[in-house]
């Protein structure tokens, strides 16, 4: 993804409360079930930092997150990039009540670009990646629960 690209954004409605959905996306034992199974810990605090491995198509990519802006029940902030690669991003989640519902937004800024010669990188591949965590992974999970 490069500097240019718009935001990828997307946008989900919830039969929840706020408060499910913020659980969700803050606490790790949710974490694990929906988003990735191998964060080793998250603590909704600015500075908070953390770092995991994803294996994708058979490579590994560690993903280092420093949360830089969090609003309790509102929106949380990460800075995203990988170890050992060039790019830099932020992923932003925000919460509004509408009417009985939840409504997520997640907003994924790049203010570095990442390599465009590796797939995982590119713009479609991002953009399906957040279509499926928010989409059909949480809304899966939330919903069970």
């Amino acid at each position: 993804m490069k500097i240019y690209d718009s935001p990828i954004i997307i946008k989900q409605e919830f039969n929840k409360p706020i408060k499910t959905i913020w659980e969700a996306i803050i606490q790790i034992n949710h974490m694990k079930q929906w988003f990735f199974e191998s964060i080793p810990s998250f603590k909704p605090e600015v500075g908070f930092e953390t770092q995991f491995d994803v294996n994708a198509n058979g490579k590994i990519f560690t993903h280092l997150w420093k949360l830089t802006e969090v609003i309790d029940m509102e929106k949380i902030t990460y800075k995203w990039r990988y170890d050992g690669f060039s790019g830099d991003s932020f992923v932003t989640f925000e919460l509004n009540e509408v009417e009985d519902r939840t409504q997520l937004i997640l907003t994924h800024q790049i203010v570095e670009p990442f390599p465009s010669n590796i797939p995982e990188f590119s713009r479609k591949s991002c953009s399906e990646g957040w279509d499926y965590f928010i989409r059909n992974s949480l809304k899966e999970y939330v919903e069970s629960i």
